[in-house]
């Protein structure tokens, strides 16, 4: 079930919190040996909050719209009582004594929180391993990684671990996990929901500029829905003033009969695996037989949006990163980094040059949007299926330019699980990409995973996001090819369905 049928059935009577809390800790304990996606448990603190939240219902008092609900979040977020490390040692002392404002809200809904999901160190990579909490594997195949940063929110979410997760995205964080996994996941306009109580407002340079987001991940595109109507709510707490009061429409009062919608399945420098490519044509064709207006979309000066976002990253040569870590265990990925990353710091205005750029660069894509009159846009999230672990984030960077490109302008973008690779669905193409021989690779023996299809629309237009990810979902489940929400790869070894 999802967290909005769990939610249905405790206040109808049909189950209780107890036992949606138990069943979900107890399905942890048979994948966790293997997936490894939960860092930080609170099983028992959770089963004490459930039996409270039986004693709610049962005394007839008004229950939020996930009373009982049991969920995870990303290790990043600040939960009372617990260290909030990004994978680093020297942030263990870290205790958080309050909750930050997201993680707040969902709890003042009555969400129960199972525990703490796995991340890369320092919130940087696309695969979630560190030195504090080891490797979270992809439940579809445990030889290859769930993305990241948000890789253990997806792998939770997807294994069966947990109804609903909350991460962070500032290039793709949510987006690349969930097509990884096979699950769904939205960020958000940016500036729609706070950073604050998060390691990554620890994080400022480069993440000032190119904010991160929160965004929740789920199984569901109803589950994203409810969890935002619960996470833009400004009323669900008194702390948090910065949130702006932007009206969050009903997903249910969009209709895809109309919209136009650009798509695009390749970026000029980036050619897309078979898989991506089909999943992207075959939701178009869906779209246009829901009525919707498609036409082909490529992105205006591409390459500018993806130079500033890697200039904003590490662009004071990774000094931020290296206090952070002080004396702590890096991964080897850190290590690759600072390796690739070693550099002058920006000038004062080299950086505000790139403020600028990224300005001019947000005018400009809007008023592309404006003159196509385009409500939303279709893509792949990345090039490729879930990569291998320990694979080159240096090899593969450009196959990930289509989730940096939402984030440098701020768009609401989501990814719904749509297919898996099919037999023999490998690259052949020989063009001269730089991404081409690392692409090819990745494909082999790559049939089963799962592929998304990005969704993006305009500022703070989310429900625009949610419903045609809403219809896209409609249409995907009814395939063999569907991602399922308990990958064959974890009933296969060693556990029972």
């Amino acid at each position: 079930m999802g967290a909005a049928q769990i939610a249905q059935r405790i206040r109808d009577g049909q189950i209780s919190s107890v036992e949606a809390v138990e069943e979900h800790i107890r399905r942890a304990e048979r994948v966790e040996p293997q997936v490894n996606a939960i860092a930080v448990r609170r099983f028992e603190e959770a089963i004490d909050e459930a039996k409270h939240a039986d004693a709610l219902r049962a005394s007839g008092a008004s229950l939020g719209p996930l009373h009982g609900v049991p969920i995870t979040i990303k290790e990043c977020f600040d939960l009372e009582g617990t260290a909030s490390t990004a994978g680093v040692q020297a942030l263990s002392a870290r205790i958080a004594t309050v909750d930050a404002p997201t993680v707040s809200r969902l709890r003042r809904a009555g969400a129960i929180v199972l525990g703490k999901t796995n991340l890369s160190q320092l919130i940087w990579f696309n695969d979630s391993d560190n030195p504090l909490f080891g490797r979270t594997n992809n439940p579809w195949d445990i030889s290859r990684g769930p993305g990241g940063s948000s890789g253990g929110p997806a792998a939770a979410v997807a294994s069966g671990s947990s109804a609903l997760d909350l991460g962070t995205d500032s290039g793709g964080s949510i987006r690349q996990p969930a097509h990884s996994c096979g699950v769904h996941g939205l960020k958000p306009t940016t500036g729609r929901l706070s950073s604050v109580g998060t390691v990554d407002s620890l994080i400022l340079y480069g993440r000032d500029l190119v904010p991160n987001q929160p965004g929740p991940m789920a199984r569901t595109v109803a589950d994203l829905a409810l969890s935002m109507k619960v996470l833009a709510n400004p009323s669900m707490d008194s702390e948090d003033p910065s949130v702006p009061p932007v009206e969050l429409r009903d997903i249910g009062s969009i209709s895809v009969r109309g919209l136009r919608v650009g798509f695009f399945s390749e970026l000029p420098d980036c050619r897309t695996s078979p898989a991506v490519r089909r999943a992207v044509n075959e939701a178009a064709e869906a779209l246009t037989g829901l009525g919707a207006i498609l036409e082909p979309f490529q992105p205006p000066h591409i390459a500018e949006a993806i130079r500033i976002h890697r200039a904003a990253f590490g662009g004071d040569g990774c000094a931020t990163l290296l206090k952070l870590l002080g004396t702590s265990p890096r991964s080897h990925r850190m290590e690759d980094l600072f390796a690739r990353k070693q550099r002058l710091p920006l000038s004062t205005n080299e950086y505000w040059q790139l403020v600028g750029d990224r300005t001019l660069y947000t005018t400009r894509f809007i008023a592309e949007l404006n003159e196509r009159g385009l409500d939303a846009l279709i893509c792949p999230p990345s090039a490729v299926p879930a990569l291998p672990h320990d694979y080159s984030d240096d090899a593969i960077e450009a196959a990930q330019d289509f989730t940096k490109l939402f984030n440098v302008v701020g768009l609401p973008a989501g990814v719904i699980a749509a297919t898996r690779v099919r037999e023999h669905e490998e690259s052949t193409a020989t063009t001269a990409s730089s991404v081409e021989p690392p692409s090819r690779a990745v494909d082999i023996n790559s049939a089963g995973l799962p592929v998304g299809v990005q969704v993006a629309a305009r500022l703070w237009r989310e429900d625009v996001v949610l419903a045609v990810m809403a219809a896209l979902e409609q249409h995907f489940s009814t395939s063999a090819d569907y991602p399922l929400s308990i990958p064959p790869v974890v009933r296969n070894r060693d556990f029972a369905p």
